[in-house]
């Protein structure tokens, strides 16, 4: 599965110290409130009102899920995800950690799938260019329309796209929808025109569906172990609902990057895998953090502008990028390292002719190498007074994917506590939906657009 190790963020490594690490009186002195976090979470969980975590028991969804998959899978060739943040990321970061990157390249039988497509984006050049390369495939193509709420301006604009192009009776064979069980717009365009559905539960925030039915159908379309994903899930699920917060590696990391964000200085938190298979749930951890923790106000209404920013980077390539900035630019960052034990495939490295050139990696593995590099930027940043916590995977699979999706999931709901903040919604976002809505002619928006007119006139005396 996965594990928390975490003393080179503690105060115990001479470099780093107590002015930029954790030390025992910190971590003692946020018992109590960790304490509470953890009973507030578990309160809602026990009350049913944690969607994310009842998602692991909800067997009808699981039961639609595998039966559309076992009606579409024979016969799809492709399948393209239409959706943006939450109704994306899920999906793309589970793919990337369970597939080979050369995954679409492989041939139809090799693969055991469809290839897949996540156009998670407007940009007219990605879909268009993905629509010209499906080209005689499309009748075989499977477009997955995933919007919780049905009205999400980007998803809208490019199923309009796609089933103008499909067709009446071929779209009602090519869409999936994926939405609100009951309510909103593509719910019911959905029943209008016979597109078979799966549901997103109402109280799963897009940011938090990955284990629902939005980040499952195309693992399960695409031959990856839904069961095994949401086994390692439930495992960790257990472990996190029992453990006292002093043993709960979800209470300890939420602990370090409160402590690290409020008192050491450091609002910058970087998740860096060091295996590419990785690199997806680091795009996927930027959205949960940032949209769920990012916050102008409180739970009582206060301002208080909190959210540490979430970044990412990948090992050992951002040595050569990033590296620089974060060993002597300013201390204002915790590296979140995500390692590997076993590694999908390996490489040997061979001697080079005539002991020439670099022969002192000649007899290894790759993985080798690429554990040494995490070493040596965990060993450099430490001596630099940089702290640093790492994430164990046993290896990369579906048991620690799920696993590692549930519990970062969770370490979120406790940071929401110890900031004070409502962690399931996003005000920020929807600012930007009206803005867009008005911008695009939507009725009752007109005052805004109005606004908006007025701010994007250009000013000729600052156009260079």
């Amino acid at each position: 599965m996965i594990r928390l190790y975490w003393k080179n963020a503690s105060s115990c490594v001479p470099a780093v110290g107590d002015a930029h690490g954790v030390t025992r009186e910190e971590m003692r002195s946020m018992e109590d409130r960790l304490a509470r976090a953890l009973a507030a979470v578990r309160a809602e969980w026990d009350a049913g009102r944690l969607g994310y975590a009842a998602l692991l028991d909800r067997q009808p969804y699981h039961q639609t899920l595998a039966d559309l998959v076992g009606r579409r899978r024979g016969e799809t060739t492709d399948l393209v995800v239409l959706g943006i943040g939450g109704s994306a990321l899920g999906a793309a970061a589970v793919h990337t950690a369970l597939h080979p990157a050369t995954y679409n390249l492989l041939d139809d039988d090799a693969r055991g799938g469809p290839r897949l497509f996540v156009l998670d984006n407007v940009d007219p050049a990605l879909v268009a260019d993905t629509l010209k390369l499906l080209g005689d495939r499309l009748a075989t193509t499977v477009f997955n329309v995933v919007s919780k709420s049905g009205k999400t301006a980007e998803t809208a604009a490019q199923f309009l796209i796609v089933a103008d192009m499909l067709g009446g009776k071929t779209a009602r064979d090519r869409i999936v929808v994926t939405t609100d069980p009951e309510d909103g717009p593509l719910r019911k365009i959905a029943a209008e025109q016979g597109y078979d559905t799966l549901p997103v539960p109402p109280d799963v925030g897009g940011r938090f569906s990955v284990l629902s039915p939005v980040g499952l159908f195309s693992a399960a379309m695409c031959g990856g172990d839904v069961e095994a994903l949401l086994d390692g899930a439930r495992h960790m699920a257990g472990r996190l609902r029992q453990a006292p917060p002093a043993e709960n590696p979800a209470c300890v990391l939420a602990a370090i990057k409160f402590l690290m964000a409020t008192t050491k200085g450091k609002p910058l938190h970087v998740m860096m895998p060091y295996s590419n298979r990785l690199l997806g749930l680091a795009d996927w951890y930027r959205q949960l953090w940032a949209e769920s923790l990012g916050k102008r106000h409180d739970r009582g209404g206060r301002e208080v502008f909190v959210g540490p920013t979430p970044v990412k980077a990948l090992g050992a390539t951002d040595q050569h990028s990033q590296a620089q900035l974060y060993l002597e630019g300013p201390n204002d960052k915790l590296v979140v390292f995500l390692v590997a034990d076993r590694h999908p495939a390996d490489c040997d490295v061979p001697a080079p002719p005539r002991g020439e050139g670099p022969g002192y990696l000649g007899g290894r593995k790759l993985s080798d190498f690429l554990h040494a590099e995490k070493v040596a930027t965990e060993f450099a940043l430490a001596r630099a007074g940089r702290p640093s916590v790492t994430i164990r995977f046993d290896a990369v699979d579906p048991e620690s994917v799920g696993a590692f999706l549930f519990f970062y999931e969770f370490v979120t709901s406790l940071m929401g506590e110890l900031l004070d903040v409502n962690a399931y919604d996003q005000p920020g976002v929807q600012a930007i939906k009206d803005a867009t809505f008005a911008l695009l002619g939507r009725k009752g928006y007109e005052q805004l657009a109005g606004e908006i007119r007025e701010f994007d006139r250009d000013e000729d005396s600052y156009l260079l």
